[in-house]
């Protein structure tokens, strides 16, 4: 009962703040615009794309792009978000109080991560709306459909999980939103040094390490448990390590 009481306050928090609905109504415009420019280049390519053997569909040539977009967007927009969850209340020591409060630290992290969870939800099912408009002039592959929409769940919430880990650290929200981005954008591109590296095992470590490559596989409609597992042992280690974070200042105060 009180992660939902924390969830609420910190998605009331959010739904308060002129930042989160520039950075929902900015994300939701550039979104559009780049799922209308699909759809025309879809179109007008269409007469070649009948030419082929197997030909793509609305959902490899329109969804799986525009989904491809949002997880650079999203990486982008979620540090923004969980920089100031902890790192806030340190910096305006209000975390004594919350800390103080019969509330256990897990309680804290889950409410807190569920409540970001909770907007970043949102955002993204306002962007479905978009794919699922197409319902309305054809066709789409359900199966690659759900597959891609649960890649960019799991990996939001590794960005959150990991963002709110950083703002633990911290009482400067500027601190930990430039240290989520640093850590994302290397989990991100870290399987490119894996093709230079001659150990097998290295090269095999970087490339699971690599948030990308997890990614790519579930949207491109690979359901894989491997790819699965790892964002859920991504969030939980980032969740547990926020948890012990927090029992440390508990114990220092």
């Amino acid at each position: 009962m009180m992660v939902l009481t924390l969830a609420q306050r910190e998605l009331r928090t959010l739904f308060v703040s002129p930042m989160a609905w520039t950075i929902m109504a900015v994300t939701q415009l550039i979104l559009a615009f780049i799922f209308l420019a699909l759809v025309e280049g879809y179109i007008v390519n269409q007469p070649q794309l009948m030419m082929l053997e197997n030909v793509p569909g609305v959902t490899e040539r329109i969804i799986a792009p525009l989904y491809g977009a949002t997880a650079w967007i999203f990486m982008m927009v979620v540090p923004l978000l969980t920089m100031r969850i902890i790192s806030e209340e340190r910096r305006n020591h209000s975390l004594t109080l919350l800390l103080s409060a019969p509330v256990s630290m897990t309680e804290i992290i889950i409410g807190k991560f569920s409540g970001i969870m909770l907007f970043l939800l949102l955002m993204t099912s306002l962007l479905s709306l978009m794919p699922l408009s197409l319902l309305l002039a054809g066709n789409l592959d359900v199966g690659h459909f759900l597959s891609i929409l649960i890649a960019l769940l799991l990996l939001i919430a590794s960005f959150s999980a990991l963002g709110l880990y950083l703002s633990t650290l911290t009482d400067q929200p500027t601190v930990a939103a430039i240290g989520t981005y640093g850590a994302l954008l290397l989990l991100w591109i870290i399987d490119i040094g894996s093709n230079s590296v001659d150990n097998i095992e290295a090269s095999g470590l970087l490339s699971y390490l690599s948030m990308l490559r997890h990614f790519d596989a579930l949207a491109r409609g690979i359901f894989s448990s491997v790819d699965v597992v790892y964002f859920i042992l991504f969030i939980c280690v980032f969740l547990v390590l926020s948890i012990r974070r927090l029992d440390t200042d508990r114990l220092q105060h």
